[in-house]
């Protein structure tokens, strides 16, 4: 295998659902990037933001070299990291679509692991939720 990229991703949803946002910590590349998805659940903004990051890494790499990189994404919901790897179905529809999603972004990379981990080695991506999501409901409560 050729390189390795460690991305952390998070996403949340306040009233869940409700307002949400994703964050994406792309820790070898030190790229961080959130932004506000509208009104979802928490398992959307999971999905959303692990769709996010692996898309920004295919943009970051190129096509070219995407069968040589492994990425190892790190998520602190154990129940997205457990259906991206098998070892929970995908029941409910609306995130049938979004787990699909995700699973054709990764056959186009050399290698991706999930791995669950807790909420507070995952700061920086949480950090970046929280930020989109206070800087959306500033700009709703100036409307």
């Amino acid at each position: 295998m050729g390189d390795k990229i460690v991305m952390y991703t998070d996403g949340g949803s306040r009233n869940n659902p409700g307002p949400a946002a994703v964050g994406v910590f792309i820790e070898t590349l030190r790229k961080q990037y959130g932004h506000f998805i509208g009104d979802k659940t928490n398992n959307e903004a999971e999905y959303e933001a692990l769709i996010f990051g692996l898309k920004k890494i295919k943009q970051l790499v190129g096509k070219k070299k995407l069968k040589n990189i492994e990425v190892e994404c790190y998520l602190d919901s154990e129940f997205v990291t457990k259906q991206m790897n098998h070892e929970y179905k995908v029941k409910e529809k609306n995130l049938q679509g979004l787990f699909l999603q995700a699973w054709n972004l990764v056959l186009d990379f050399g290698k991706v692991t999930f791995r669950h981990i807790p909420r507070e080695k995952n700061i920086v991506a949480d950090k970046i939720v929280n930020k989109e999501l206070d800087m959306q409901e500033k700009q709703t409560s100036l409307l």
